[in-house]
């Protein structure tokens, strides 16, 4: 039950980084020095990567154990 509950969680941390880095890079495109814009844009794009990458592991290693196919310590 702790380790559903701790990847849940995690889940959810991923999702939230995931939306506020869409949410970073839509605002980077009202900016209008240029450097802030070139800065922004790549720093919300490598949150949204990262996120992105950490909830699909997230999301495999919990339909793996619910498949039968991991043990939760392992």
């Amino acid at each position: 039950m702790r380790w559903w509950v701790i990847h849940a969680g995690l889940s959810l941390t991923s999702v939230f980084f995931l939306l506020f880095g869409i949410d970073l890079l839509v605002a980077s495109y009202r900016l209008s020095d240029p450097f802030y814009f070139i800065m922004t844009f790549f720093s919300s794009n490598l949150i949204i990567l990262i996120s992105a990458a950490l909830l699909t592991g997230f999301c495999w290693r919990m339909i793996a154990l619910a498949a039968g196919r991991r043990r939760p310590d392992a």
